[in-house]
């Protein structure tokens, strides 16, 4: 087994509930999330970025508004839905519930 692969599988798995909390926080520009998301060590790129805003949008868990630029095109700013802040509560239990568990399993000698 390769490590660098598993660790892309995990990281992978906990993206879309990052870039929803993200986008939680107010109103962000796709620049921004990608950012954010390497400062965290989350590597992204667009190319995985943008198919993923497309499928929470399709899904109604956010939206987004264009806001003109004066140094280019027309942006594109995201924003999470009420069915995505439900979404996304539920995934934050998820996640506090599996960091209890593997925590509890990885402390044990």
């Amino acid at each position: 087994m390769n490590v660098a692969n598993t660790q892309i599988q995990m990281r992978k798995g906990l993206l879309e509930f990052c870039v929803l909390h993200i986008i939680s926080r107010g109103e962000v520009y796709t620049s921004d999330l990608i950012e954010e998301l390497t400062q965290a060590q989350m590597i992204v790129v667009e190319g995985t970025l943008y198919p993923l805003l497309n499928r929470l949008k399709s899904a109604a868990l956010v939206e987004y508004r264009w806001v003109e630029s004066e140094s280019g095109p027309p942006r594109k700013y995201y924003s999470i839905t009420e069915d995505g802040k439900s979404f996304l509560g539920t995934l934050s239990e998820t996640w506090t519930s599996l960091v209890n568990s593997t925590t509890e399993i990885t402390s044990k000698n």
